[in-house]
């Protein structure tokens, strides 16, 4: 058995933020946001752990807010794990919550749409066996192509997975879809035609 070496930072906090929502207990952390480049501090009602592609995440309540969010583990440190106790609320759902999302990002209150992907033969194999989410059906089967349709909120996660498979897989429908995949292609080949700094 070999397996892969790839190991996000952060999982070393999985124990004790497992032990911190299985007691109801707050947790408290320094968080490094990727986008803008800041560290702040939460402190959280912990709900749940996710896993998605080699990463955790933690989702719960933030102090003094009302929505539930997402934390990677990798971003976080100095955890902390208080005293302070919490009501988890009875009408939370983890499988509800993503249920219309591929990967961790949820999309506010946006609704799932239906998404037709054609795949050449040799991707749908993988995408048979391996279906990339559970409203997945099979629309065509044949030896030039797999053709499936999704009822997803199609978010940056899908993007990324989407832009991963390069030629071997096209966008049928929506066209919002297909327009945002075609600017990030459009985008990507600019970089290439950019000369470099020297």
């Amino acid at each position: 058995i070999h397996f892969d070496t790839r190991r996000p930072k952060g999982t070393e906090n999985l124990y004790g933020i497992l032990h911190a929502i299985q007691n109801n207990q707050q947790i408290s952390f320094k968080y490094h946001n990727f986008r803008d480049d800041s560290i702040y501090s939460r402190t959280i009602d912990p709900y749940a752990l996710k896993e998605f592609e080699h990463r955790w995440y933690v989702l719960g309540k933030v102090l003094n807010e009302n929505d539930t969010k997402t934390f990677g583990l990798d971003r976080l440190t100095d955890l902390e794990i208080s005293t302070k106790r919490f009501q988890s609320p009875s009408e939370f759902n983890i499988n509800e919550i993503f249920k219309s999302c591929f990967g961790i990002i949820r999309q506010g209150d946006g609704e799932p749409q239906e998404v037709i992907l054609s795949f050449d033969k040799f991707q749908g194999q993988y995408i048979k066996t391996l279906p990339l989410h559970n409203s997945q059906k099979i629309l065509v089967d044949t030896d030039e192509e797999l053709r499936i349709r999704l009822y997803i909120i199609p978010t940056y996660d899908f993007h990324i997975h989407l832009l991963s498979l390069g030629e071997r897989v096209k966008v049928i429908k929506p066209a919002s879809l297909i327009d945002a995949l075609t600017t990030e292609f459009k985008q990507a080949i600019a970089q290439y035609n950019k000369k470099p700094k020297t």
